[in-house]
């Protein structure tokens, strides 16, 4: 499993002075990103086959407060993937100095391709990287159904 640490700075809390939640968002994609760049996902390869990732939701749950003074550790489990890479799921939780477990996300996305702005497969050079990656016990093949599990649809105004 990997692991990120991070230091609450004083931009990361709300108006609780407490970890606010968009800082838990970020605290994510910067341990998502992190590791991916070891795998060779980078702003210059992702621009090279012009595709980058895309959100379809976070679920965070949060059991304690998290403060400043002290770090936080963020760990990434791959939880799945489809076979041509479209989509991916991670999870994440976050652990105090102690270890306790203080929050726990479940994130689904997908690649897009930046120039006709629809999913897209990965190449296979990052399906190879994503090979390397270590899965988690429960991984799955995901299917576009996956995607769809929380059936949840817009509904416009008009």
């Amino acid at each position: 499993m990997f692991f990120k640490e991070f230091e609450i700075r004083w931009s990361d809390l709300d108006a609780n002075r407490h970890l606010a939640n968009t800082a838990y968002i970020n605290f994510m994609a910067h341990t998502r990103m992190a590791y991916l760049g070891r795998l060779g996902f980078n702003q210059k390869s992702m621009a090279a086959h012009n595709i980058g990732p895309v959100v379809f939701y976070e679920h965070v749950y949060y059991f304690k407060e998290a403060f400043p003074g002290k770090p936080v550790r963020v760990s990434l489990e791959f939880k799945g993937m489809s076979k041509d890479g479209m989509f991916f799921e991670f999870h994440h939780n976050f652990y105090d100095a102690d270890g306790k477990n203080f929050a726990h996300c479940e994130m689904m996305g997908a690649w897009i391709n930046l120039k006709e702005r629809k999913l897209t497969a990965l190449p296979q050079v990052f399906l190879d990287a994503f090979d390397q990656m270590e899965q988690a016990d429960d991984f799955k093949i995901l299917t576009k159904e996956d995607t769809r599990k929380f059936a949840k649809v817009p509904k416009d105004l008009v």
